[in-house]
């Protein structure tokens, strides 16, 4: 069901659980005016009051606040600051952001000013926005945009989880200028011209690879996408782990290069409505660990944040990177913002789920990655807000196997699985055992190399139950730090410099594991890194940028094209959306290391040989070359062996025997004829 609060705010501007009440909480609403002298001349503070029944909702009748039919409003609330950190030990008063804003302007001329009350001090909280019409306040972009989605949604035709491949997209890319390279914004827009061949790239206009239709996202054939997070924050050159404004979408990736106004709210909209057109669920990176610059920090700091060097007990070793923790576990008792009943609650909890709720009803997301839940510290309410996502999901219409709530601990705690507090983990694992055998290697806790492998392509010997219960990935997001670089920086950091072959052996075994594969964006291409992420230069990892320039080069569109139709392959065969997989041999004789293990069964079928070592069949052009699986399955009746990566046919009298080369993979699969 809709969040209470959520509906009661269409008609009222709400506030819900001011720290203090002396002076009372206010209103200050208006519309910018075209004047250098004051540009708020229009803005005026209305009273709030408590609600009868609830008095720490307080609120006003939009009705009652003399506004214009049609017009659109800046707003903020009035408070006495509750934050104690730093103390000043002064009285001060300050404009605030709404914390259930679904709009942020952070427009120079938009942020707020000092209150001309004693003790008043300019907090430059950007401003709330909402849209005035026929009785309603409705969300909307500051030029009075709203959005209308094209599609019914939830949608029984978008893929399943045991069918995903996910594109994990940041929103720093890089541009052309001159000899040399700049850095920028990958807006909301930007992202849309990866999937549309109508649209040109706001930002990255002269970037060949997004400008002539090409598509990038349905040539690759992944079907999901999941932006870093799209929440609102303050931070413009990182990746937007310290989110500000829950509800809204970020101001930055809504307002391109000469653009008068932001359109976050439409352009995020607009890009998940192309997904959804073009079969990719939606999923969204969400950081519920800590807030940087959030309003209840200064509307209510101790109901719903703790310092993060407070020594408060429920701290207990969290880290907020430099933000203010979430409070998960202090219960009150009064207005329940989900229900609208007097209840017993945890604030922190309610407005994680009102926030959750306003993003699959307003921007109709299909999934969510919950970040460094180590750092939220509380399994119970990770499983209550897993739990309230799905149950959202289906009282919209939704199926179970088309939503999926995942966590990131790079622990990897089965326990989190094993109790049900989380659909799916992101699998470091599965990075660092992958990592060490393209290098020949054994995984770093392992005893034998076909130990390491089979853990990397069966997560069930890791623990896991099923491939839905697990994100597998050759390079994340966390690129900062020893052995997480881009996959192309780590081969080379690793003495590797004839790269193709390992990084497309990489992938196969990412695209035919048990498991949800995913890939950073460039990963596809063998993107490497713009800036130096060494260890020292670890923080230079969040705006470390994509370059799709890069795809013109010869050799990283060969990987690009093999990439794609391993990718394809993968969302299409029932042999690799199943759990089935059975290694049927093993060669490690004259310095080989080749395993070959079988996806799914009967007919349905894939068997992929993997070459982790410099052996090579000798003369492998000869006709009398081979190289012999001796328990490779009979081939049905009516059916033929195709080889996917080079989407080529395989004669009848070379089944199972065909020649190897280094470090390679061929990936078989059954066909009919």
């Amino acid at each position: 069901m809709t969040p209470n609060l959520l509906i009661r705010r269409q008609t009222h501007f709400v506030l819900w659980r001011p720290g203090t009440i002396s002076p009372p909480p206010q209103l200050w609403i208006g519309r910018f005016q075209n004047t250098k002298t004051d540009p708020y001349q229009d803005f005026r503070t209305i009273a709030l009051a408590p609600n009868a029944e609830f008095p720490e909702l307080w609120e006003v009748a939009a009705k009652n606040c003399n506004l214009v039919d049609g017009d659109v409003y800046f707003y903020w609330y009035k408070v006495y600051n509750t934050n104690p950190y730093p103390f000043t030990g002064e009285n001060e008063i300050l404009y605030c952001s709404d914390p259930f804003a679904t709009t942020i302007d952070r427009r120079e001329g938009c942020l707020a000013p000092k209150p001309p009350d004693l003790g008043g001090v300019a907090s430059k909280d950007a401003a709330s926005v909402i849209l005035y019409q026929n009785g309603v306040l409705m969300p909307c972009d500051p030029d009075g945009q709203t959005v209308s989605h094209k599609k019914q949604h939830p949608d029984r035709h978008l893929p399943a989880n045991n069918r995903l491949v996910i594109y994990e997209l940041p929103t720093r890319w890089t541009k052309k200028a001159g000899e040399a390279i700049e850095m920028g914004i990958g807006t909301f827009r930007d992202a849309v011209a990866l999937l549309d061949t109508h649209s040109t790239p706001p930002d990255f206009p002269d970037l060949e690879s997004l400008t002539l239709g090409m598509t990038h996202l349905l040539k690759l054939g992944v079907n999901a996408l999941e932006l870093l997070p799209p929440a609102d924050s303050d931070d413009v050159w990182e990746w937007g782990y310290g989110t500000a404004n829950f509800l809204a979408a970020d101001f930055h990736l809504g307002f391109p290069d000469g653009q008068n106004t932001p359109t976050a709210l439409t352009d995020l909209a607009k890009l998940v409505d192309i997904c959804h057109q073009n079969g990719l669920r939606f999923f969204i990176d969400i950081v519920m660990a800590f807030a940087r610059g959030n309003p209840y920090g200064n509307i209510n700091f101790l109901d719903f944040f703790i310092h993060w060097n407070s020594g408060d007990p429920e701290q207990d070793g969290r880290d907020g990177f430099g933000g203010d923790l979430l409070k998960y576990n202090y219960w009150v008792e009064g207005y329940h913002p989900i229900t609208g009943q007097r209840d017993r609650f945890v604030p922190s909890r309610e407005y994680m789920k009102v926030y959750i709720a306003h993003w699959l009803e307003q921007y109709q997301i299909d999934g969510l990655r919950l970040d460094s839940v180590n750092n939220i510290n509380n399994y119970d309410f990770l499983q209550e807000f897993k739990d309230f996502a799905r149950q959202h999901w289906r009282d919209r219409g939704g199926e179970g196997d088309r939503f999926l709530v995942v966590g990131e601990d790079l622990s990897v705690p089965l326990s989190l699985i094993q109790q049900q507090r989380l659909d799916g983990l992101w699998n470091e694992r599965f990075k660092q055992i992958l990592r060490r055998v393209i290098l020949g290697e054994n995984g770093n806790d392992d005893s034998s190399f076909t130990w390491s492998v089979r853990k990397l392509i069966d997560c069930r010997y890791l623990g896991f139950n099923n491939g839905t219960q697990v994100i597998n990935y050759i390079t994340s997001h966390d690129v900062g730090g020893l052995a997480n670089e881009r996959f192309f920086n780590y081969l080379v950091n690793c003495g590797i410099y004839e790269t193709e072959k390992r990084i497309e052996l990489a992938f196969v075994c990412l695209l035919t594991a048990v498991g949800i594969p995913l890939i950073l964006a460039g990963e596809e291409f063998a993107d490497e890194h713009d800036l130096n992420i060494a260890e020292e230069h670890e923080n230079y990892k969040q705006i470390d940028p994509v370059n799709y320039d890069r795809l013109q080069e010869d050799w990283r569109q060969r990987i690009f094209i093999y990439v794609s139709r391993l990718v394809k392959f993968r969302t299409t065969s029932n042999a690799l959306a199943s759990d089935d997989t059975d290694f049927i041999h093993v060669d490690y004789g004259e310095g080989k290391k080749v395993i070959v293990w079988q996806r799914g069964k009967g007919e349905d079928i894939v068997l992929i040989l993997a070459n982790f070592s410099d052996y090579g069949t000798p003369d492998p052009f000869a006709n009398t070359s081979e190289y012999v699986v001796p328990n490779w399955p009979q081939t049905p009746q009516g059916k033929s062996w195709r080889e996917v990566t080079r989407d080529r046919p395989v004669l009848p009298q070379w089944v199972g025997r065909e020649p190897i080369f280094p470090w390679e993979a061929k990936v078989y699969t059954l066909v009919d004829g």
